[in-house]
């Protein structure tokens, strides 16, 4: 049993990345294994997956072996072939570059994510029931103080004009670090109150679930 703080932690969000490399074929396998020609990517890479399995779609993961022709991603269990179906889950993978530091942050809001259920009554029962049908979207806030002189501005302003998935990263006390992939957004003007700093809000809508390394 063990437990810690947030304090001291960092979060970062992607600035740059290489082209993106096809994959034409992705295992079935506790790690999955991706099919590529000419990959130059290592060990500890970490990547933006495009792919047909909608689970996998949009998630940020780290490379844990790699070779020119077959690069594993580490953690993601496709065994399911109910959720992963063989064959359908090609796509490509993009390498994260460069991080830059989103700094000053007074808060970190999460939303969403909470199992939906549908509601079940038959005729003949006294009492209904409830079975789980899909996840509510999610979505992270960060509250920062304003300084549009700060490195970070310009990218987040760019993620949030393109409307494409970027990689963000949560690194907690520690080796503990939670990747997402999600939509930027970023406030186009400072929120004010009388005697409170001038803060903005960098808006992450997720598109797939985190992902965790804990070293």
């Amino acid at each position: 049993m063990s437990y810690k703080i947030p304090n001291g932690g960092t979060f970062e969000h992607a600035a740059t990345y290489a082209a993106a490399l096809p994959f034409s074929a992705i295992t079935n396998a506790t790690s999955a294994i991706c099919t590529v020609v000419g990959a130059t990517l290592v060990v500890g890479d970490i990547v933006l997956v495009t792919s047909g399995w909608t689970a996998l779609n949009n998630k940020v993961v780290r490379v844990s072996a790699a070779t020119a022709t077959a690069i594993t991603l580490e953690g993601v269990d496709t065994t399911s072939t109910t959720i992963y179906p063989a064959g359908s889950g090609v796509g490509s993978l993009k390498k994260i570059l460069t991080w830059v530091q989103i700094p000053q942050i007074t808060d970190v809001a999460f939303s969403g994510g909470d199992q939906n259920y549908q509601d079940v009554v038959f005729l003949e029962d006294a009492q209904g029931r409830q079975i789980p049908t899909d996840k509510a979207a999610a979505s992270m806030v960060l509250t920062v103080a304003d300084d549009p002189t700060l490195a970070y501005v310009p990218i987040v302003q760019a993620a949030d004009a393109a409307q494409t998935v970027q990689a963000a990263r949560l690194n907690l006390p520690g080796t503990d670090k939670l990747y997402y992939g999600a939509y930027t957004s970023f406030s186009l003007q400072p929120e004010v109150a009388r005697g409170n700093i001038l803060t903005r809000k960098v808006s992450l809508a997720l598109q797939a679930a985190p992902t965790r390394y804990l070293s």
